[in-house]
């Protein structure tokens, strides 16, 4: 969220922000009845202010390393709008604050309120994977946990997950980009105040969260004819398919991609890689940035040398690939061009590979590879976009993120979109790509896991292509179809990645799947 803009207006009513800390919204903030704020409610609270800790799970104020939002965010002004507004609109209440990196932090920020008389906890993910939560829900306390997007959101889902598979009685959540929506969650608090149960305060949360997430919209969707193969052609293309990766990554499965896939995978030192980027043919790297650069819409923060060195590692990778007799590669990117071992993300190059109806994947995640390359081969050479996603229920959209996409999204012939060259976002360095992919169309979002011989699936329509500086520069957002509430549960057994493809590919998913003998888990 862009908090200035989501902080100007009450989403329901079109209240100003004045109006609406000054007078509450009874349409938004009286969603439940434990929701408004009268005298007699106080006067049943015992006229003591709640006291509420709010946490700010991050690394530091002023962000020195690379994650998201971006190397270099200034958390401080966010934290203060956030406290502030709740002070504002929540005059019953008392908060105080705090900044946490880990778990020891929220240890001794416990220890220190045995004799803070705190009420409960408000627990907000600033940055991805500080452990933070799993410690202040262990109190016992009523704990209420935010996403700060384009922040915290991979540990928020993840965390969440786990929380409700465990079924923490404890444990309220809020995914919302607009303010009102943490205001009424925090207002859940006065439950237990009142002498409710935990139970109450969690139903509560649940029933604020669900009663302000907007109704389905239009789902109609613009044509778009996918040609599937039928399943025993994809299982011969998945079988003469073959994925390099370099360096270790996550989801170390090789043995079970090949034996449940029929894939072959073979791993690739990081010095072949630089080898073959080294060797690349200098005109044809500057022939290739030539053609980024005047096809693009916009190129900005990337300077020529970077572009002509991102060519070089596309023609590296093309090469490599042709030495091994295969057709995608995945890297471990991140910890190859921190650690000096590579010298120019492959995130061009990937999206290169993409529209060419190969495989380029990020971060050396051989389960979404192997997705990617059974979904491609499915589809006659669409392209996925293997992301980060961010659920918003103030808009019901699931927005999926990533710093690598085709802007061809309906195969290598289709129409193309636009595109920018930006740098990579969670450390301003080198060149990505943001594509401004179209919307009204289905889209498809998929997981094959061999290890298990599961299929995850989830279904929406293209809504808006997001231009936020924040996170991964190639946001696409979606509206879901089915139960949004449900899209929360399965972060914690499949990790953050998903992988997205237009077209709705629902029956020729289930087909394949049903031929391999696998099982399809509905995520929505």
């Amino acid at each position: 969220m862009s908090m200035p803009e989501k902080l100007s207006r009450c989403a329901c009513c079109q209240m100003s922000r004045r109006r609406f800390l000054a007078t509450g919204c009874a349409t938004c903030v009286g969603a439940t009845g434990i929701l408004t704020a009268g005298s007699a409610a106080f006067a049943a609270e015992g006229g003591n202010k709640i006291r509420v800790r709010i946490i700010y799970s991050l690394h530091a104020a002023k962000q020195d390393r690379p994650d998201w939002p971006n190397k270099g965010f200034d958390f401080q002004p966010v934290m203060d709008r956030i406290t502030n507004t709740l002070k504002e609109a929540c005059p019953r209440f008392e908060f105080v604050t705090s900044m946490a990196d880990g778990e020891e932090a929220a240890k001794k920020i416990l220890e220190e309120d045995k004799t803070a008389n705190i009420d409960g906890y408000l627990v907000y993910q600033m940055n991805a994977w500080n452990r933070v939560v799993q410690t202040i829900a262990a109190s016992g306390k009523p704990t209420l946990y935010a996403d700060f997007q384009y922040g915290g959101s991979g540990g928020f889902l993840v965390y969440t997950a786990g929380f409700l598979r465990a079924k923490t009685p404890n444990f309220g959540f809020v995914a919302s980009s607009r303010m009102e929506d943490l205001v009424a969650a925090v207002r859940c608090f006065r439950v237990i105040k009142r002498g409710g149960s935990m139970a109450d305060f969690v139903a509560a949360t649940a029933k604020a969260r669900q009663e302000r997430t907007p109704k389905p919209g239009d789902m109609t969707c613009r044509p778009d004819k996918v040609d599937a193969l039928k399943p025993k052609d994809c299982l011969a293309r998945m079988k003469e398919s073959k994925i390099l990766t370099v360096e270790k990554g996550w989801h170390n499965m090789d043995e079970a991609v090949k034996k449940e896939m029929g894939i072959e995978v073979v791993q690739v030192p990081f010095k072949d890689l630089n080898t073959a980027w080294e060797a690349a043919d200098k005109d044809e790297s500057k022939a290739i940035a030539d053609r980024w650069q005047k096809n693009a819409k916009k190129v900005e923060g990337v300077s020529r040398e970077t572009l002509e060195q991102s060519g070089a590692m596309y023609v590296g990778m093309k090469n490599l690939l042709k030495k091994h007799g295969a057709n995608a590669i995945t890297i471990n990117c991140l910890g190859g061009f921190y650690g000096n071992h590579i010298h120019a993300y492959p995130c061009l190059g990937f999206h290169e590979l993409l529209n060419e109806g190969l495989i380029g994947a990020c971060e050396c995640d051989l389960r979404s590879t192997a997705t990617m390359v059974t979904m491609t081969a499915l589809t006659q050479g669409r392209p996925g976009f293997i992301s980060d996603p961010v659920i918003d229920t103030a808009s019901r959209q699931i927005i999926y993120a990533h710093c690598v996409a085709s802007n061809k999204p309906f195969g290598p012939k289709g129409q193309a979109n636009p595109y920018e060259i930006l740098t990579h976002s969670e450390d301003r360095q080198g060149a990505s790509l943001r594509s401004v992919m179209p919307a009204g169309y289905m889209t498809t979002t998929v997981e094959f896991r061999p290890d298990t011989k599961v299929v995850l699936f989830h279904r929406g329509k293209a809504v808006a292509s997001v231009d936020d500086d924040r996170a991964c520069r190639t946001k696409l957002a979606v509206e879901p179809v089915g139960d949004i509430e449900k899209l929360f549960t399965e972060w914690d057994q499949w990790g953050w990645h998903r992988v997205t493809f237009y077209g709705d590919l629902k029956e020729p998913v289930f087909a394949l799947a049903d031929a391999m003998g696998w099982k399809v888990l509905e995520e929505a």
